[in-house]
Order: structure tokens, then C-alpha cells, then sequence
């Protein structure tokens, strides 16, 4: 569990907001249970290095505040339209009993093991999330799919995949599928029409015809003149 250390803010103008983030801060709010909200500010570098995460917004943050602790989960996040640096994150407060709606991440493993993969099938990936309802105190921080033994047309499903204890699927009623191992597709080449063959070799033909006529008409010419000259000088 990551922590982050954060101070309590009492910015009230806009001005004051856009001079803490100048000074490498980001403003935040912590929400949520019977206690009240609370503003905060914190590391806007630490906070960058907490978004390259794949997991960011399903993974639970301590965070320290005059040495105190809480544990929170980071819900919104926004960015500037210019410069695309983060201006503002919002935190849910986690109250042990309480249920939260999450898009958990899904990891695949053991592409070696799987007989359809080795045979040039494809893993076909219906969902990369899933939306799980989840106790705060027990949310995941993905789901892992085994792929080990799985051949061509195999099919895993949400049913497949074991969940943490007190956490289901927000869709009910049907055993929705995450992923399939797909036959290879393989583009073939289209053969040349016959037709088509036979046109180019009547065209190739024809146009050796038509350099050996003009070869022909070239040589006559050429006879031609020489008689002319033959004849000039016999004049003379």
C-alpha cells in the first residue's frame, strides 16, 4: 500500500489554489463516512507517480496527515485542457461495512501454457475491466485469468474466476465472458483469374508481333532508300 504525506489547506480563492499547484502541490479533498471533509494538499509528483499505475483508481493509498493515518481510494481526477497536468483528486475515506462500485483490472498469465496459443491461436479479450461491487476492506487489485491447458475455442468466464469473499459482479444473471482463445485467421492470397493469364500472355504476344512488324517495316524502308541512291548515282 502506497502512503503519501499531505497537510490540511485553507485556500478559499482561486489565486491561492493556482499558487500552490505553481509551487508543486496538488489540492485534494478526503470525503466520505461521518467524519467531516477534510481539504488537503499534497505532492503533485507523487501523486503523477500513483496515475502511471495500471490500478490507480481501484488501489486503496494511505494517507498521513499530522500523524495520522487513514486509508483511502482515489475516485476523480482532473487535468488541465492545455497542459494535461492534474489540477484537483478527490479520495473516498474507507469505512470498514461500507460497499463500493470499482472497475478492477484484469492480468492474464501462463501465455506458454496455453496448447491453442502455442498453435498460433489468438487470445481474444472481451473485457480488460470489470465492474465489481466490493467491501472497502476487501477490494481487489485485479483479477488474474490462468491461461495454462486452455486450447482453441476455449472460453473463460466470469464464473472462472475466483473472487475475493464478499465481492460479485455489478452484472447479474448471466456467466459474462472476459476472454476467448480464437482460431488463427489467416489471410490467403486470391489466385489469378485464368482469364486474366490469358490476356496477359495475348498481350505479350501481340506486342512481340508488333516490335517484329516494325522491325520488318524498318528494314524495307532502309532497302528502299538504298535503291534510291543506287539509282541517283547511276544518273549522274
Amino acid at each position: 500500500m502506497s502512503l503519501i504525506q499531505a497537510t490540511i489547506r485553507n485556500t478559499k480563492t482561486r489565486g491561492e489554489l493556482n499558487a500552490l499547484r505553481k509551487g508543486g502541490d496538488l489540492p485534494g479533498i478526503i470525503y466520505g463516512g461521518e467524519s467531516a471533509n477534510e481539504k488537503i494538499s499534497l505532492s503533485k509528483k507523487e501523486v503523477k507517480n500513483l496515475i502511471n499505475k495500471e490500478n490507480f483508481l481501484s488501489n486503496i493509498i494511505s494517507i498521513k496527515i499530522d500523524e495520522k493515518e487513514q486509508k483511502v481510494l482515489p475516485r476523480e481526477l482532473t487535468f488541465d485542457a492545455i497542459s494535461d497536468e492534474p489540477t484537483h483528486i478527490d479520495f473516498l475515506r474507507i469505512v470498514k461495512g461500507a460497499k463500493i462500485i470499482l472497475e478492477i483490472p484484469v492480468r492474464f498469465k501462463n501465455y506458454e501454457l496455453s496448447p491453442g496459443l502455442k498453435r498460433g491461436g489468438v487470445l481474444n479479450i472481451v473485457r480488460r475491466k470489470v465492474e465489481l461491487k466490493c467491501p472497502t476492506e476487501n477490494i481487489p487489485t485485479e483479477l488474474v485469468v490462468d491461461l495454462e491447458g486452455l486450447d482453441i475455442g476455449a472460453s473463460i468466464k466470469i464464473s472462472s474466476i475466483e473472487l475475493p469473499e464478499n465481492v460479485t459482479p455489478t452484472i447479474q444473471g448471466r456467466d459474462f465472458v472476459i476472454a476467448t482463445v480464437a482460431a488463427p485467421t489467416i489471410v490467403k492470397e486470391p489466385e489469378k483469374p485464368v482469364e486474366a493469364e490469358e490476356g496477359e500472355t495475348a498481350a505479350t504476344e501481340g506486342s512481340e508481333e508488333s516490335a517484329a512488324e516494325g522491325e520488318d517495316k524498318k528494314d524495307e524502308s532502309s532497302d528502299k532508300n538504298a535503291e534510291s541512291e543506287k539509282s541517283a548515282a547511276e544518273k549522274k
